[in-house]
């Protein structure tokens, strides 16, 4: 295997490297210039890269959008406001959608017209998501054919601000609990939708809860066909685990590089904390754990660029990256205590002077905080250890009742 970059992605990354220092993003205080960000990200060129060209992207090698990504981690860059659209719903309909939903949806995508969630967890299902009760009923109006949908989700990333969203629904209570699940374009804007913003523990509120009450979808905004919803979730899924894990190792060692920095000039019993031998051996820890997470990025882009889809094997780097984050986060508190805890005035040789990926101020604190949700989001770690071992590994199966009601809804099979 041949881990270096060819001559031309190095010049590749050189161009990329040079437009972002003649291009800085400058303020991102409201969603007008976040998304106006986007836009000049997409006008650039570095956007839905891989995408086919018929619906704006330009059919880029994988290794390509992997390299702007490394880029703008490297360079402290925002990303594009659009997370959500661009890292699943837009594969997503890529993949499985109709040409009609890609021609109506996938180009507001890529400009940030439009923002997208994704309707998924509700409030008594855990991490159980087959369990979902949030019913869509399909019935005939004047005006045409519907779903009525009723119900509630929770947890929904970028709900406050979302255009659109992808919903699962349960159109069918009689069958088995992953059978009877349908995959819905959601207008947000529509009648009988209310969304209310969740305020999370870093004080921002990037979540939502929704509610639905006699919400009207559209029969040809289903994705796929009735009961296929499942299956359409996992490929969502799939995207959401697998993608961009070599921009999040330029983010770690950058944080780490800079936490080595802070080390250098903190002072322990009047010798600053890097000549602490304990100090020395738990970030050489985290250095070889990062390192480690990069040939996995490097795993993942080898499968891309050969036209693989992520898999079951996509659990592994997510629950890999999401723990070994909270460790990372664990050191710094335990490196810098009150340095580490403090979102104002920390010394600036002390402090991290960095941004999230979507323009805020980041601080070690705020990163802390924010790593806690890595656990949960696209599956908790204990639901990824599941897949782990019974798709990855085919391990035997936990017992379920659910399973034993498929089996009896196929005959016994």
């Amino acid at each position: 295997m041949d881990l270096k970059y060819s001559a031309e992605d190095e010049a590749f990354r050189l161009r990329i490297r040079k437009w972002f220092e003649a291009h800085p993003p400058g303020p991102l205080e409201t969603l007008a210039q976040r998304k106006a960000w986007q836009r000049t990200l997409y006008e650039a060129g570095m956007v839905g890269m891989g995408w086919p060209r018929e619906y704006g992207g330009q059919d880029a090698r994988p290794l390509e959008q992997a390299i702007v990504a490394e880029e703008m981690a490297r360079g402290d860059v925002p990303g594009a406001i659009n997370s959500l659209g661009l890292g699943i719903v837009g594969p997503t309909l890529i993949a499985h959608g109709t040409e009609a939903q890609k021609q109506q949806h996938i180009r507001g995508i890529l400009t940030a017209e439009n923002i997208w969630c994704q309707l998924y967890s509700e409030p008594d299902s855990g991490s159980d998501l087959a369990s979902l009760k949030t019913k869509a009923v399909r019935e005939s109006f004047n005006d045409g054919e519907y779903y009525v949908v009723n119900g509630q989700k929770v947890w929904t990333s970028l709900g406050p601000i979302a255009d659109y969203g992808v919903l699962l629904a349960r159109t069918d209570p009689d069958v088995p609990k992953h059978q009877g699940i349908s995959y819905f374009i959601l207008d947000m804007h529509s009648p009988g939708v209310e969304v209310r913003p969740l305020k999370q523990i870093t004080g921002s509120s990037e979540f939502a809860e929704v509610f639905f009450s006699n919400v009207k979808i559209p029969v040809e905004n289903i994705i796929g066909q009735e009961g296929q919803g499942w299956e359409l979730a996992q490929t969502t899924l799939g995207f959401e685990r697998g993608g961009s894990v070599l921009a999040r190792v330029t983010r770690h060692q950058a944080n780490m590089q800079r936490l080595l920095d802070a080390c250098s000039h903190l002072s322990r019993d009047g010798e600053a904390a890097l000549a602490d031998p304990v100090v020395r051996q738990k970030l050489g820890r985290m250095v070889v754990e990062v390192e480690v997470l990069r040939y996995a990025g490097l795993r993942i882009l080898s499968q891309l660029e050969q036209g693989k889809r992520p898999g079951a094997e996509s659990s592994v780097d997510k629950l890999y990256y999401s723990e070994m984050d909270k460790r990372h986060q664990d050191l710094v508190l335990e490196v810098l205590g009150p340095y580490g805890q403090l979102e104002t005035g920390i010394p600036s040789a002390l402090a991290l002077n960095s941004t999230t990926a979507r323009g805020d101020s980041s601080t070690w604190a705020w990163n802390y905080l924010w790593s806690r949700a890595g656990t949960i989001y696209a599956g908790s770690s204990e639901i990824q250890k599941n897949i782990i071992g019974e798709r990855v590994l085919k391990l035997p199966r936990e017992p379920r009742a659910d399973r034993a009601a498929i089996a009896a809804a196929r005959g016994g099979a």
